[in-house]
């Protein structure tokens, strides 16, 4: 193994523009590398080609880097199954046969056959990275709309064809952080977009986004006749997602703040209007006011379904009905009450009076099945520790198709058919499980513990590992932590963690963290901390063998903690962070996240974010190195714009000149990919490459021992 050190000397250093001040409240805060927001001036791409100058020989000079590219490829290299869904005489599911850079949908009248290819888009682009965003059939299922983005931008293009596989005509583009819903009689579908956006329609835009609004596009017509159907022009930073009802009677249009927990929600009788759409629509209040958060699961005529945390941070389930003033909840009929040791996730409706109902408990699934009327749990659906991965059901059909997944096992596909038996003697069938070659899973446990936080706080986490471990404190882990959002690290399956176990002896744990928003985000980190230390001190690994992992807002997090507690990690695998916490709304749809960060326009926000953000804390502390650090971006990233990314690294190359030149011998590095966006819709061969990338790096920087 190649000694896993840089010389500092080496580092590039960016131009510092020194004009570039702002004064937030009173407190004068540089922004000298501010020219980098532009990701199409020839001095950023400059940057971009400097920093992987250095991190390509770095992790390029690992002896183990193709051997670990080929144990990587042989796992990736198995079949892979989405659950089945149903739309009229078809199944659909996904499947990809191993290394496909992209699923392919597959159609078939029996779901114990393989069918026909419906859509493959690995077709439509050389690279792979052409992607499915997101897709809606008709409820009658004759018509599929889909979007497809390109490089991995949010930015998506919705397209159409039929269950016959006929493509139609119609072309609309500019979708962005959109559902899709078609009326009921199939002549058109409801859409979002930001009508006001000037840029290039790509992933390099950094274009504030602004004015979220619902259209409505007839099949048969250009999008230039699309027309408005809602929008609050009030608040630039509201954002809208239309749906209808199963029976096709109404428009249901949601209100966001971004990111916030909370929403607005109000209805259209579409019969009103014979389902002719011209223009905007009246819009009838069912919660108007952001007091908490509504989910319509189903409409039954004048009644609905409602998951709400109004006054039950666990959730709960509610019926109401249109009409009636539902922000009084006089009116409102309990039907599931809030279990305060557990959260309600997810209600569907099958076969007319059942629900499938989801717990999240320890951050694992439960599932069952209860009564649509009464709300009475039927029947439990035992599930191992796992987590659901797939729902296929619909109040017209008595069978449901669900899938889970698990650290140790990919998918397993499940069937039962309520019309074959009662409920309570439910036969529930395995109809398919996923195995990866060359990994046995009978090797390894997954596991449960809780490190206390610094405030007392229990704080779960899932450890996975070798049965035959040694707790001697030398054994390579990744402690990986999101903790933001309402976002749970459940039990989910990984090659790259396979490889990183039967390979490199390593040792995974999933910190679940507590949300922390806005002025608790210290919670968060001190969480993370207490995770770390608790794997040092019940002799798990120690500080030199510990890297900590995490994307987004993950990679906020981990470079927080990193600069917090820089003698506590051996290593930092930062993917696509947020950084630069003055400046995150300024960017496509950062303004969405004010409700998690807060607004640092606002004075008291200011005062806590700046003590935090990432970009405006970077210090070397006396005597101590900065931690081997692998950041990462994106240069089509239009949600964590590559900006936060390149301006960090470009202050901490500048700060290690001047403060940590004599001790700084650790790697710091940046890998920037050209052609990707924020993950979603990466095609295979990048997603081994990154992988590949991140596991050299581990393997220099802990010194783990590589096993073929």
């Amino acid at each position: 193994m190649t000694e896993a050190t840089i010389d500092p000397k080496t580092y590039p250093l960016a131009r510092r523009d020194e004009s570039n001040v702002e004064d937030f409240h009173g407190i004068k805060v540089s922004d000298p590398y501010r020219y980098l927001e532009d990701p199409d001036a020839k001095e950023t791409q400059q940057w971009v080609a400097n920093l992987n100058k250095v991190s390509e020989p770095f992790l390029a000079n690992t002896d183990i880097q193709e051997s670990l590219r080929e144990k990587l490829t042989a796992f990736w290299d198995y079949e892979k199954y989405s659950c089945f869904g149903r739309r009229a005489d078809y199944y659909y599911y996904w499947y990809n046969s191993g290394l496909q850079n992209q699923s392919v949908l597959y159609q078939t009248k029996d779901y114990k056959d393989k069918g026909k290819v419906f859509f493959d888009p690995n077709l439509l682009s050389e690279d792979g990275t052409t992607a499915i965003r997101n897709t809606r059939w008709t409820e009658d299922g004759k018509i599929w709309c889909y979007g497809l983005s390109e490089k991995g931008s949010d930015w998506m293009t919705l397209r159409f064809k039929t269950s016959e596989g006929v493509d139609l005509p119609d072309v609309v583009s500019g979708v962005k952080h959109s559902g899709i819903a078609w009326l009921g009689d199939n002549s058109g579908v409801f859409y979002s977009r930001y009508p006001e956006h000037k840029s290039a329609l790509e992933g390099s835009s950094v274009e504030k986004h602004e004015y979220h609004s619902l259209y409505f596009h007839k099949l048969g017509t250009s999008q230039e006749e699309d027309v408005l159907v809602a929008d609050f022009r009030h608040d630039p930073n509201l954002m809208h997602s239309g749906d209808v009802t199963k029976d096709g009677q109404y428009l249901i249009v949601e209100v966001s703040k971004g990111c916030d927990p909370t929403n607005q929600v109000f209805y259209f009788d579409l019969k009103k209007v014979d389902n002719k759409i011209t223009g905007k629509v009246k819009l009838e209040p069912l919660f108007d006011k952001f007091d908490a958060k509504y989910d319509i699961v189903n409409t039954d005529g004048d009644s609905a379904l409602v998951i709400t945390n109004k006054d039950s941070p666990m959730f709960k389930l509610i019926r109401i009905k249109f009409g009636n003033d539902n922000n009084d909840e006089k009116n409102w009929e309990t039907v599931i009450e809030e279990d305060g040791k557990r959260k309600l996730d997810l209600v569907s409706v099958f076969a007319t009076d059942y629900l499938i109902v989801t717990y999240l408990e320890d951050c694992c699934g439960k599932m069952y099945i209860n009564d649509k009327k009464t709300g009475k749990v039927l029947k439990n659906i035992p599930l191992e520790i796992s987590s659901l991965s797939g729902l296929s059901c619909d109040k017209d059909r008595t069978d449901v198709f669900f899938s889970i997944e698990s650290f140790l096992v990919p998918t397993v596909i499940y069937r039962f058919d309520v019309s074959e038996t009662d409920v309570e003697n439910l036969k529930v069938e395995e109809i398919r499980r996923v195995k990866v070659n060359g990994f046995d899973p009978t090797k390894f446990t997954a596991k449960q513990v809780f490190a206390k936080s610094r405030d007392g706080t229990r704080v779960p986490m899932f450890l996975v590992h070798g049965k035959d471990i040694e707790l001697n404190g030398e054994n390579p882990t990744i402690l990986n932590g999101y903790g933001g959002f309402n976002i749970a690290e459940e039990p989910c399956f990984s090659i790259s963690r396979c490889v990183f176990l039967t390979h490199l002896g390593g040792i995974v744990a999933c910190a679940n963290l507590r949300g922390g928003m806005l002025h608790n985000k210290q919670n968060v980190f001190d969480d993370f901390i207490a995770c770390a230390e608790h794997l040092i001190e019940n002799k798990y690994t120690s500080s030199k063998k510990l890297a900590i992992h995490g994307g987004s807002n993950g990679g906020l997090l981990v470079a927080a903690c990193s600069q917090q507690r820089p003698e506590l990690f051996g290593g930092v695998l930062n993917r696509v962070g947020v950084m630069d916490m003055l400046r995150f709304h300024k960017f496509t749809v950062g303004s969405a996240w004010i409700p998690e960060y807060g607004d640092p326009e606002k004075k008291e926000d200011f005062s806590y974010i700046y003590k935090y953000s990432p970009l405006h804390n970077i210090k070397i502390t006396p005597g101590v190195q900065w931690p081997s650090t692998l950041l990462m971006t994106a240069d089509h990233d239009d949600r964590v714009v590559p900006a936060h990314t390149l301006k960090y690294i470009a202050q901490l190359y500048q700060t290690i000149h001047n403060d940590g030149i004599e001790i700084q011998k650790n790697p710091v590095i940046c890998r920037v990919e050209v052609k990707a966006g924020h993950g979603a819709g990466k095609p295979t061969s990048k997603v081994i490459a990154e992988i590949v990338d991140m596991y050299s790096f581990l393997y220099r920087v802990l010194g783990a021992k590589y096993s073929e």
